[in-house]
């Protein structure tokens, strides 16, 4: 028996079917299809802070009173400004109105000056509110995520006008909307763990607004991994940490620190190599000589650690924890690498109770400060 042949109407009908289903558009539209999860919304405004990256007023790595070594970054003086600068920060607050700030729970007490943290599940969108209290322009720029031009948060010439470049720069006073989708290719690869670390900060003068403060963490879950609020259900407790050179010289507040906290400004000389040298704070998340508040975690308990670098050429970082080891890129070590902008994850499994060590391995970072303490309990 001869088979039938297909009818010419049922052929066009095949043919618009694949039509159809097979034209994915360009990459937003692709994004839309995956982005069935949830929205998550977050007001954050720029915010101006006096920060004072040694509160304690003490070196708590050694237990001694700062000497001469750490007052040639901490102490004030008549050309000196000291440990405490104005700088720019991310802080979010609990609606649009931006009159309640979110307070920050003890568990991200370690944040420090960063912005706050970002969770999203693969499929879910994130509309950030962003409102500028301060004086300067600003933006969010994300890292990883999928975004229009209106979302990016960077000021270029990409061809665009209006709307598109909107989100560019938010001047003084000013709010803006930013949507960033989170597509499979936002989340963790075949090899990753269950979740992944991605930053987000300034971009309007990006040099000048990452050392004024401006930046902050994304994590980002595997589909089905993710707890309500985005975090990986596979982990006891993330920590995040950035390690930078923040060099006060390049803030755009630096005129204002100089009018604010040397007793004598006017004998300031910004060309003094020993005063420039004296605002480059070698800090993590913020913080100098073991300031660094609430790495706390349990023996035994599912540890991830975020880590991330910004800066410079001198923004080569290692850090280092005493007393445990990690699993990063699938190998076990107890030491990563970091370049400015790179994000790595760490995974850890605490055995050895006490006070540790967490601190940059480079020689001259660690005289300078770029030393933490953990605690497992």
């Amino acid at each position: 028996m001869r088979a039938a042949r297909p009818r010419p109407r049922l052929l066009a009908l095949l043919a618009l079917v694949v039509l159809l289903t097979g034209c994915g558009g360009d990459g937003a539209g692709q994004a839309g299809a995956e982005s069935a999860g949830r929205v998550r919304v977050h007001y954050i405004a720029a915010d101006e802070v006096a920060w004072d990256y040694a509160p304690s007023g003490w070196n708590l790595v050694t237990g001694r009173p700062f000497g001469d070594a750490e007052n040639t970054y901490v102490a004030r003086g008549p050309d000196r400004i000291g440990r405490v600068y104005r700088k720019s920060l991310f802080r979010e607050y609990t609606d649009g109105t931006f009159t309640t700030p979110v307070p920050r729970p003890a568990a991200w007490a370690h944040l420090g000056l960063l912005g706050p943290v970002i969770h999203a599940e693969v499929g879910d969108t994130i509309r950030v509110v962003l409102a500028n209290h301060t004086r300067l322009p600003a933006s969010m720029h994300p890292h990883g995520v999928l975004y229009d031009k209106a979302s990016e948060g960077a000021p270029y010439d990409d061809g665009t006008t209006g709307t598109d470049r909107a989100g560019d720069s938010v001047p003084p006073g000013g709010t803006h909307t930013y949507v960033w989708r989170v597509p499979e290719r936002a989340g963790p690869g075949p090899t990753d763990p269950s979740s992944v670390l991605w930053m987000y900060h300034s971009h309007v003068d990006e040099v000048a607004d990452t050392y004024a403060g401006l930046m902050g963490p994304i994590i980002v879950t595997r589909r089905g991994m993710a707890r309500p609020d985005g975090s990986p259900r596979d982990v006891d407790r993330e920590l995040v940490t950035m390690f930078m050179v923040s060099d006060e010289n390049r803030s755009p507040w630096l005129d204002d620190n100089i009018r604010t906290y040397p007793s004598s400004p006017q004998t300031v000389r910004r060309d003094d190599p020993d005063f420039v040298e004296s605002n480059k704070m070698h800090a993590i998340n913020g913080y100098v000589f073991g300031n660094l508040p609430g790495l706390d975690v349990r023996r035994g308990e599912r540890v991830r650690w975020y880590v991330m670098g910004m800066g410079t050429e001198v923004d080569l970082h290692t850090p280092h924890w005493h007393g445990n080891t990690v699993l990063a890129a699938g190998m076990r070590t107890d030491v990563l690498s970091l370049l400015p902008a790179t994000m790595a994850v760490a995974d850890m499994t605490p055995d050895d109770p006490g006070t540790w060590l967490y601190h940059c391995h480079v020689a001259d970072h660690i005289s300078a400060g770029m030393l933490a303490r953990y605690t497992v309990r």
